[in-house]
């Protein structure tokens, strides 16, 4: 996790100083159930480890509640269950994404995150149709790694979407 944090405050370092063509290539990867995801790096403002959040009458399942950040009110939506990826597990590896998406502060909860990884152009491959089981609206594409394969989410629009109602749609 130390080293994580390090990676996560290099790439803040490499984005103030203007160096956008490698930040913009760079993902937090991260798991649910089996499979592994990867955000834009930029996205993320810390990582947390798991804590009891403040549930919120009629709130949609996937809203776990709402999380005191520093004076900050932070809405905390739990991925398993957006995903519908069976009942969610709490251990020592899930962790919360506090995530800013346009100047919103919105926390992920995941299985666990692994590492900072770079992908170029080619590496990144579009995603597949899917039917209507899955909406890959929200999918960048898929990340090749060797023998690893990242789902590339566009937490931006995910976050944005109506079903989600967390941060206002992006003009």
């Amino acid at each position: 996790m130390a080293q994580l944090s390090q990676s996560l405050n290099d790439q803040s370092s490499n984005s103030e100083n203007g160096n956008a063509d490698i930040a913009g290539h760079e993902f937090l990867a991260f798991t649910l159930g089996n499979e592994e995801y990867g955000i834009d790096i930029l996205k993320v403002q810390e990582i947390r480890g798991y804590e009891a959040v403040t549930r919120i009458a009629n709130a949609p399942d996937f809203l776990k509640g709402v999380i005191n950040l520093r004076g900050i009110i932070v809405p905390v939506v739990d991925m398993r269950i957006k995903f519908n990826l069976g009942t969610p597990t709490y251990d020592q590896f899930t962790v919360v994404i506090i995530l800013n998406i346009e100047g919103r502060i919105v926390g992920m909860v995941v299985d666990s995150v692994s590492d900072v990884t770079t992908l170029t152009p080619d590496q990144v491959r579009p995603a597949p149709e899917m039917g209507t089981t899955f909406s890959t609206d929200f999918l960048i594409g898929l990340g090749t790694l060797e023998d690893r394969m990242l789902i590339l989410v566009d937490i931006d629009k995910l976050m944005s979407s109506p079903e989600m109602g967390l941060v206002d749609e992006l003009a």
